[in-house]
């Protein structure tokens, strides 16, 4: 399985698990890699990553550059930051099971929160850095 893939799938089993995320997005949780039409807000989208080489001399390996997002139509940014802060604790250093890789590392390096330009949606942009070997 691609590791970009099972990564992924990963994040998206433990956002859909962790109870801080589902006491922000509802139960079952509102976490797409395309929301549906009309989804109501907040909610998060699984979004881009970028897959580099991260082989050693003798062991075969992937680094991933991925960001999550979080969309919120309510007053002001508090509740984007407190979702962002639910996606932040349930996946910085987390021992997710990936399908067909060990999972060495995932770690959270940055949030951006920006207002977008029709006034009324807040957006928060969680970058992380995965690192991955086959099993």
């Amino acid at each position: 399985m691609n590791a970009s893939w099972a990564l992924q799938q990963a994040i998206f089993a433990a956002l859909c698990a962790s109870s801080a995320v589902k006491a922000m997005v509802g139960n079952p949780p509102r976490v797409f890699d395309a929301p549906p039409r009309g989804t109501p807000f907040p909610y998060i989208v699984v979004g881009d990553d970028t897959q580099s080489d991260w082989s050693t001399a003798t062991e075969p390996g992937s680094e991933h550059a991925l960001a999550v997002h979080v969309w919120s139509c309510a007053d002001g940014r508090k509740e984007a930051k407190l979702v962002a802060d639910a996606v932040r604790d349930t996946l910085d250093g987390a021992a997710l099971s990936v399908a067909g890789q060990a999972l060495i590392d995932l770690r959270h390096l940055s949030t951006t929160l920006s207002r977008e330009p029709d006034g009324e949606t807040t957006h928060a942009v969680l970058r992380f850095r995965a690192v991955l070997e086959p099993t």
